[in-house]
């Protein structure tokens, strides 16, 4: 039974109650830490998806930069070549050379992100049966079996 008084004490997005007797204040407080604490993982997560994608755009870029050299090295060789020897098949690289060129243009500085992002939006709301894991999400159970088990393969050996 509580004695005290108890105050509200507003914090982010958690609201608790301080009691005048501190067992009750810590496990009340212990809570909201841990609300606090999985909102810093998530922002934190956040932040290094964002600094992964923004180097996976500049990767793209840089390599853009090389293969648009190769490829425009390439289109004037095998043209002049087609030309020189009067044949069309030379010509015939080039076609593929260019999906991979525009392929990481679009990457680079297009939409295809964007794209990417809206199609798996729609993945996750329309088709989630395609998400489930084989043998369904993994339980604490599940990992302390695999633990005994490899501890006693261990020990065996």
């Amino acid at each position: 039974m509580v004695t005290g008084k108890a105050y509200l004490v507003g914090r982010g997005f958690c609201s608790y109650f301080l009691f005048d007797q501190p067992a009750q204040r810590q496990v009340i407080c212990s809570g909201c830490s841990n609300t606090f604490q999985l909102e810093r993982q998530l922002m934190m997560q956040n932040e290094m998806r964002e600094r992964q994608m923004a180097l996976q755009i500049a990767w793209s870029r840089e390599f853009l930069k090389y293969f648009g050299t190769f490829f425009g090295i390439a289109a004037i060789s095998l043209t002049a070549g087609a030309i020189r020897r009067k044949k069309p098949a030379f010509l015939f690289p080039i076609i593929p050379l260019s999906f991979i060129f525009t392929y990481q243009y679009d990457l680079g500085y297009g939409t295809l992100l964007q794209r990417m992002k809206g199609e798996a939006e729609n993945i996750l709301e329309t088709e989630k049966s395609k998400l489930q894991l084989p043998r369904g999400m993994i339980t604490f159970e599940n990992l302390e079996k695999a633990r005994r088990e490899q501890s006693k393969f261990f020990i065996d050996k």
